[in-house]
């Protein structure tokens, strides 16, 4: 949109404030990685990260996230996904056993930045960013890495209308957003 979407107000609320209080609730700690130092922010269950490797978008912020995270999983979101739904975080976690990669497999494909990533995936991000392979969906066909795929119906038994997947892509997205009440 060409601009920093984090500010981005929908009910009132910042997109980025949004989606920490959502992860905040889920999980004991957040890591947040930035294009660039925000000193703005400081709370103690939030790291801020800097990317490791800048100007490589979603590949390059997972892969920072990864590195820094002191767990073996992570569970990676947008910072423009306003209606993030706890119980559709919580399946996902559900999902994880012996599995590198859980995601959400909708009609209309893949979502890559709505989902739980092993560290087991840092090096095949890492040779993304070095051949400038920047699809973050692209590390789901990666050989080594094990998938697990969630359909869109079992998805939508808890959110029917898809909402944790909206993101704000464009003036239109965010217009959009403002219309709804997810409850």
């Amino acid at each position: 949109m060409g601009m920093d979407k984090r500010s981005l107000s929908i009910h009132g609320k910042p997109l980025l404030d949004r989606v920490l209080s959502v992860l905040l609730d889920v999980f004991p700690e957040v890591l947040l990685v930035l294009a660039e130092e925000d000193i703005s922010r400081q709370e103690d269950r939030i790291q801020i990260v800097i990317d490791l490797v800048p100007g490589c978008a979603a590949v390059g912020g997972l892969y920072t996230g990864l590195y820094y995270s002191r767990y073996s999983r992570v569970f990676v979101v947008a910072c423009d996904m306003p209606f993030l739904d706890p119980a559709v975080i919580e399946l996902f976690s559900q999902k994880v056993d012996a599995t590198d990669i859980v995601l959400a497999q909708l009609v209309n494909g893949l979502q890559p930045l709505h989902g739980l990533y092993s560290k087991k995936c840092l090096p095949f991000l890492k040779e993304m960013i070095d051949s400038q392979d920047l699809r973050l969906q692209n590390i789901a066909d990666k050989q080594g890495l094990t998938v697990h795929r969630i359909p869109e119906s079992e998805i939508k038994v808890l959110d029917p209308q898809l909402l944790s997947f909206l993101n704000l892509n464009s003036p239109a997205d965010v217009e959009l957003a403002k219309k709804i009440n997810p409850g």
